[in-house]
């Protein structure tokens, strides 16, 4: 859990309406109708979030937006269906699984440029889980969230991995023309699994 704007109420209302958002979803194929003037003035803003879901202790699913597209309740509630039923690396969740999972929600700050003169000011300006990272080339793009440094610390292996996250040669991250941008999360998630 990292600090922020958001109050522990804040944080707790975002992850029920994650969790409303797939519990509907998967009943009725629809996402929950939550107007926007019922819900706190920081929530209508537009921001760019991630949802992930994991099952003891294993990644089940996470989707999220780079840029804002929706005010930040409906990015949250976009991106827990998405998580759920679209991710392409699973199969959709199923309700019976919906008490198993933990919901964690990943508000993002704007990516900017990490402008470098080589790989080691590269290496240098990185910081292990602070910074996300979205790494293009071409049409090739991908990001890891800085929760992602607890999995790969090392600063290579996680470019290395982001790298062929993107479709990309493990090295490309070395090349001038690869585009490296930066963020920070103000992450939060459940406590236990919703029985």
């Amino acid at each position: 859990m990292t600090p922020g704007r958001y109050s522990d109420e804040d944080r707790a209302m975002l992850l029920e309406l994650a969790r409303q958002a797939m519990d509907e979803t998967l009943r009725h194929g629809r996402l929950p109708h939550v107007a926007g003037d019922h819900v706190p003035p920081g929530f209508g803003e537009p921001r760019a979030c991630f949802v992930t879901l994991t099952q003891r202790g294993a990644l089940r699913g996470c989707v999220g937006t780079l840029a804002p597209r929706w005010p930040l309740y409906r990015a949250v509630m976009e991106n827990a269906r998405s998580a759920a039923t679209r991710d392409s690396r699973f199969e959709p969740v199923s309700l019976a699984e919906l008490p198993e999972l933990i919901v964690e929600i990943s508000v993002l700050s704007q990516p900017r440029r990490l402008r470098h003169d080589s790989t080691e000011e590269l290496l240098d300006r990185l910081r292990p889980g602070i910074d996300g990272v979205i790494l293009s080339s071409g049409r090739h793009s991908a990001t890891y969230l800085p929760q992602v440094w607890n999995k790969l610390p090392g600063k290579e292996p996680f470019l290395a991995s982001l790298c062929r996250k993107a479709g990309l040669p493990e090295q490309a991250w070395r090349d001038p023309a690869t585009r490296v941008e930066t963020y920070t999360v103000e992450s939060f998630e459940e406590q236990d699994p919703v029985h």
